[in-house]
């Protein structure tokens, strides 16, 4: 039996004459939160539709919990959550409403329904709102609302295309929280996510995805050493960062670098060192001039 939940080798897919997916291989441990990276662009929803069986790859083959995402399809999508980048909820029901429906749609008795809607709408703090419509609903109810729709069946792996978009700090952190209590009830949970410190929070492990190809995977901490040692932060007198450089962190190193800067640097500008961040890894691994440069 697989230890894996997601299986990926040699995944490809292409628009036209642009390739998004090009030859991509990843497998997610089952009970663990994987996250993706990459900018806008770098295919993470593609892969995520192609997972979920709402695209087809060119080439290549991605299994989940066993199962072929083409061959068994109709398996797959009884074994997954999908959660896109966007609220897909009915506007005219009210929010209540719109858990009942998907519970009634996913075979649920109306008593099963009822209960599991009030269990949703407490967990996702949208008691107060249960019975106003959605089109009421800010933009960050209506993101908890859809991710509330998303589980309203418990299935072993779900799929979070950018899951806390719209969300405020506290409603982030909220369902951080809620995340990780999915993983310790033994779900396997594949997040893309635009936020940095959600995957540095989040994650067993990290995959950095940049012009259709993984040019970085790892634990959060792996990822950061590879980076450098040290990173020199420059701030002016506003307290605004105008520069960061990854150093080996060794005393000669700084020096070096420092008196490299030194006379190009505006009066009033402050140093900082400190240790390497998932902004780093990103820049590093994302940015034009690094693009082909790969620490797998």
């Amino acid at each position: 039996m697989t230890t894996n939940s997601i299986e990926v080798s040699g995944l490809r897919k292409s628009f036209g004459k642009q390739t998004v997916l090009d030859g991509i291989d990843l497998q997610v441990a089952k009970g663990s939160i994987f996250a993706l990276l990459g900018p806008n662009g770098a295919g993470k929803t593609t892969l995520i539709n192609i997972l979920s069986t709402l695209s087809e790859p060119d080439a290549g083959y991605a299994r989940i919990e066993g199962y072929d995402v083409i061959a068994d399809r109709k398996i797959v999508r009884g074994s997954i959550s999908l959660t896109g980048q966007f609220a897909a909820v009915d506007e005219v029901l009210t929010g209540h409403e719109n858990i009942i429906m998907m519970c009634r749609l996913a075979g649920l008795s109306a008593d099963e329904s009822r209960i599991r809607a009030a269990e949703l709408l407490k967990q996702f703090e949208l008691e107060a709102a249960a019975g106003k419509r959605v089109k009421s609903y800010s933009g960050g109810m209506r993101r908890r609302l859809d991710l509330a729709v998303s589980l309203v069946v418990s299935r072993p792996v779900l799929f979070l295309d950018e899951p806390t978009t719209g969300l405020d700090t506290v409603s982030r952190r909220s369902l951080w929280e809620t995340i990780l209590r999915l993983k310790q009830q033994g779900m396997t949970i594949l997040l893309t996510t635009q936020y940095l410190e959600e995957a540095d929070q989040l994650a067993d492990e990290i995959a950095v995805l940049n012009h259709g190809r993984i040019v970085a995977s790892g634990s959060a901490e792996s990822l950061k050493a590879r980076v450098g040692g040290e990173v020199i932060e420059l701030r002016n007198a506003l307290d605004e960062v105008i520069l960061s450089i990854p150093t080996s962190g060794t005393v000669q190193d700084v020096s070096q670098t420092l008196n490299e800067i030194a006379g190009s640097c505006p009066p009033g500008t402050r140093v900082f060192i400190r240790k390497p961040s998932m902004d780093d890894v990103f820049l590093a691994l994302t940015t034009t001039n690094n693009k082909e440069a790969s620490l797998v």
